[in-house]
């Protein structure tokens, strides 16, 4: 495995729409890992593929430190709620802001091992989902967050 080079705001990749993944093979699968790996040395709970560069719709998230999801062309089919919380993101670094996302939703997407996968999530997983799912369409946090700061808003933290 290898650590990535994390692309910083104002990156063009990083407001590009990316492209479904189109062959899922032992190749992919490693740079899945690789981006998880780049993910956890970074302390980061969720990673996207255009933020180490690629443009295709993969992203890996494991916002408790024991279950990690590989979601590859995820699409967002449900959507309960709204709630604001307090989000980071690797790709913009010392940066803060408060969110609205949805507070439940489920998603379709397709494994690491190319099958298809429903999961519902809400909490931090949730959120992390909507967040890494923004950059697959070319979305950055600081593009729809309610303020910026420069520190984390406990409040607002679920």
């Amino acid at each position: 495995m290898a650590l990535l080079e994390i692309k910083k705001a104002g990156d063009p990749i990083l407001k590009e729409i990316c492209k479904p993944v189109e062959k899922i093979d032992k190749r992919f699968r490693n740079f899945l890992d690789d981006m998880a790996e780049t993910m956890y040395a970074s302390d980061g709970v969720g990673i996207a593929a255009p933020q180490v560069g690629v443009a295709i719709r993969a992203c890996v998230i494991n916002v408790d430190k024991k279950t990690r999801y590989d979601l590859i062309n995820p699409v967002i089919t449900k959507r309960e709620g709204t709630v604001i919380g307090n989000e980071g993101c690797l790709s913009c670094p010392n940066l803060f802001g408060d969110v609205e996302r949805a507070e439940k939703i489920r998603i379709e997407y397709t494994s690491r091992f190319g099958k298809k996968k429903i999961l519902e999530a809400d909490g931090l997983l949730g959120r992390c989902i909507q967040h890494e799912l923004d950059h697959l369409d070319g979305k950055l946090f600081i593009d729809i967050a309610k303020n910026i700061t420069k520190e984390r808003n406990k409040e607002g933290e679920q």
